[in-house]
């Protein structure tokens, strides 16, 4: 059943309050920012109108090519761990029986409910010396005493992991429910092992969903703000705390807002990308 397209000004309605708060509350802010991010600094000040690109010029200093190159080594690095523990994860929680499924996936959302400050302040009591799981392994003689591991890259790494690895099931779960049973059937007919058959035939099917992961995955750690703070140390901090840096504190707001249309222009560039993979999959079906 194919719906015509709007003939009346009144077809619109239906959309009109969303595309308003759109506007509202993302195009005339972004405007605005683009608007700041070639204004110039005032020394002692703050900063005036003016047209300057001096502020993206910046952008290929060492410093920011320093953020820059962490924050993307860091959102790659924590989507592909999701990926690693993920894929086979929800693989086999799509294999349960549906009540099971149906605890699993409340969990996960439970700790979708928590906050990036308690997390983070988990973590970090979780990591620490003295009453970390340091205490733990000393007390099962794993270790000699108690150590404290963070603030460290380690914990970054693994706050931003427990808070992604969530999204990555509800989003892969969809795509592995509908997955049609009898491949791996077919596949352990023809004699491989079900390791292989995973890898060789549940895979390949899943490609186009498993790229759209990773790109939901690097976008939402490419935008972390907290936890590198909370668990890490300055050569630690990502783009969005760099800008905060720049915004608060260093009073360089014509620098922060064009960091920050970076950021944004990045992110919609993957969000389309993310789009136009699963617009092809749903086209290819």
């Amino acid at each position: 059943m194919r719906r015509s397209p709007p003939q009346k000004l009144t077809d619109y309605l239906p959309i009109a309050f969303p595309a308003a708060m759109l506007g509202l509350f993302f195009v005339v802010p972004f405007a605005i920012m683009v608007a700041v991010s070639v204004f110039k600094r005032v020394p002692g000040g703050f900063y005036e109108p003016a047209f300057t690109l001096a502020n993206y010029a910046r952008f290929l200093s060492p410093f920011f090519g320093e953020v820059l190159v962490f924050s993307l080594f860091l959102a790659a690095f924590v989507s592909a761990i999701c990926l690693l523990i993920g894929v086979p994860f929800t693989y086999l929680l799509t294999r349960l029986r549906r009540g099971n499924q149906v605890v699993w996936l409340i969990a996960l959302l439970g700790v979708l409910s928590l906050s990036e400050v308690i997390i983070g302040f988990s973590w970090s009591t979780l990591l620490s010396r003295t009453a970390g799981l340091s205490n733990l392994f000393v007390w099962l003689g794993l270790m000699d005493r108690p150590q404290s591991w963070t603030p460290s890259f380690g914990a970054v790494l693994t706050g931003l992991v427990y808070q992604a690895f969530p999204y990555t099931v509800l989003v892969l779960y969809p795509a592995f429910s509908r997955l049609d049973p009898s491949l791996m059937e077919a596949a352990r007919t023809l004699g491989s092992s079900p390791i292989r058959a995973f890898l060789n035939v549940v895979l390949p099917a899943m490609r186009t969903t498993l790229l759209a992961t990773s790109i939901i995955v690097f976008i939402f750690a490419l935008g972390a703000y907290l936890l590198p703070q909370i668990l890490g140390r300055p050569q630690h901090w990502t783009l969005s705390v760099l800008v905060t840096d720049q915004a608060i504190y260093q009073s360089n707001m014509p620098f922060a807002a064009a960091m920050a249309v970076f950021l944004v222009m990045a992110s919609l560039a993957l969000v389309g990308l993310s789009v136009a993979i699963s617009g092809r999959k749903g086209a290819g079906q």
